[in-house]
């Protein structure tokens, strides 16, 4: 078959439609990638509950989606658990304690690695499967190999200078061209020796000097024991009632207290139909006015969000960032976990630790100023913000990559499954829009594209499942039930047992 007809058989799944909900009798998950949803359905089938089977997932994601996520980046977790307690599990790191507080595009933007000590957190307080069960799939693929993503190519291509700078011209991914088969040894022996070994190993003995000596050499500051004095953050989420709904968001230093804002204010406001989209759109620039503050949590509720319901403000706010990759899960006992992975930007700093086989975070290029003011120790403002939503006898998970653009889509969703008569895969199918730079980004025949124009928003029409309007991952359960369903935008994709 030459390579046009399978083109033709075989369309760009970045654009490819619709995806119903799937319901399972053990697990349903929803992940950035299939191979990331199979992996998970292997973990279910051996016993595995939504926490093994989210680390399976996203496990797989960081051996295939490396520009996105992997083992030196953080990720969020939000956790119903099986007797309805909503837990927030923050893997995230923090800045050096030695940190100058000036970030470069060097050694200098590398937090603490903290998505491993994650896996560990979750899979003690909610597995069902050894760590070292869950993590199988991701050594296997490692091991044996998989063709190379043409996004994982662009990136690659886009980056090349930075990789170059990093040490990567001998990582497997360097020099590849489309389709072909990519091995990552020292990957795989890396998680599975977190698997046996436990997600301490990580961050003691030679691999926490591995990772020290790599940011040493572009100029960081990180040291062994910034990775050994590293835990992740257990707490309870941030939670608003809204119109029938309970929305629990990640605590501070989680970006998503800026939806709870912009959701009740929104509640506050008598809203036309045809006004909804530019609401929100308001809200949302309103919101991240304080993007800065995140610190204060909850308190950021009682801060107005004035905005005028005839005319666009045109105050800007979001900015254009995207990467990271979403996972979501729930099982046959109602446990249903929500999560995120990200190295922020594409390979995150793009310094390779070549004894590991991963690249390692420049989340220290999201400090700001204010309460986000880069110093010794401290956390910045995350991007990261998947949410869990209670109506009823149903929990269900929602999350997208897209930086700035998570908040947005979240209320898009949520507003559109309340108002909007939108079934949940309806809502997720529905063309989207994203303020970014000042700019409003339309996305295809979006059918709100008129009254925005009317009321004065700078649109800017873009194609149909353009990777800025996020990729959605859902799986949830309704009381008897585990189910899941996709956005139709990237490669997400869910599965059921």
């Amino acid at each position: 078959m030459n390579r046009r007809l399978a083109d033709t058989l075989l369309p760009d799944p970045y654009s490819s439609h619709v995806r119903p909900a799937l319901f399972g009798q053990r697990a349903a998950v929803s992940a950035a990638h299939p191979l990331a949803a199979s992996a998970a359905l292997e973990i279910a089938a051996l016993g595995g509950g939504a926490a093994d089977v989210v680390i399976a997932a996203q496990a797989v994601t960081s051996v295939l989606m490396p520009e996105a996520g992997g083992v030196g980046g953080d990720g969020f977790f939000l956790i119903r658990g099986a007797d309805g307690t909503v837990t927030a599990v923050n893997a995230a790191g923090n800045a050096p304690a030695a940190f100058q507080g000036v970030v470069a595009d060097d050694g200098t933007s590398v937090t603490v690695p903290g998505v491993v000590a994650g896996w560990g957190e979750l899979s003690a307080r909610f597995g069902k499967v050894p760590l070292a069960v869950a993590l199988a799939p991701a050594v296997r693929i490692a091991e044996e190999g998989t063709p190379i993503r043409a996004e994982t190519l662009r990136a690659v291509a886009s980056q090349r200078a930075r990789l170059v700078r990093g040490g990567s011209e001998h990582w497997p991914f360097f020099a590849t061209e489309t389709g072909q088969h990519v091995r990552q040894p020292a990957l795989a022996a890396t998680l599975e020796a977190i698997g046996r070994q436990g997600a301490q190993w990580f961050y003691e003995g030679e691999m926490a000097a591995a990772v020290a000596s790599a940011v040493a050499a572009q100029g960081g500051a990180l040291t062994s024991a910034d990775m050994a004095a590293h835990a992740s953050v257990v707490d309870v989420p941030l939670s608003l009632d809204w119109k029938g709904l309970r929305i629990h968001v990640q605590p501070p230093m989680s970006q998503g207290v800026l939806l709870l804002m912009a959701l009740a204010a929104y509640d506050k406001l008598e809203i036309p139909a045809d006004g909804r989209d530019h609401a929100s759109v308001e809200l949302t620039q309103a919101a991240f006015a304080f993007r800065n503050e995140i610190s204060r949590g909850k308190r950021l509720l009682e801060e107005p969000l004035p905005i005028d319901l005839a005319r666009a403000s045109l105050r800007g706010g979001p900015r254009s960032y995207l990467h990271t990759a979403g996972a979501a899960a729930a099982d046959k006992d109602g446990v249903v976990v929500s999560s995120l992975i990200s190295v922020f930007d594409d390979f995150g700093s793009a310094i390779l630790v070549p004894e590991g086989g991963f690249m390692l975070n420049n989340r220290a290029a999201g400090f700001t100023q204010g309460s986000n003011t880069a110093r010794p120790g401290a956390m910045p403002v995350h991007t990261l913000a998947p949410i869990l939503v209670e109506a009823g006898d149903v929990t269900f998970a929602l999350a997208t990559p897209g930086a700035d653009g998570q908040v947005q889509t979240l209320l898009q969703i949520l507003v559109s499954l309340v108002e909007g008569g939108c079934d949940l895969p309806m809502a997720i199918d529905r063309f989207r829009w994203r303020s970014e730079d000042g700019k409003l980004l339309i996305e295809g025949a979006h059918p709100a594209r008129g009254s925005l124009t009317a009321r004065g928003h700078p649109i800017v029409d873009t194609s149909e499942g353009d990777t800025r309007f996020g990729a959605v991952v859902s799986a949830g359960f309704d009381g008897v039930r585990p189910f899941c369903c996709s956005d139709w935008r990237r490669e997400t994709w869910s599965s059921a047992v």
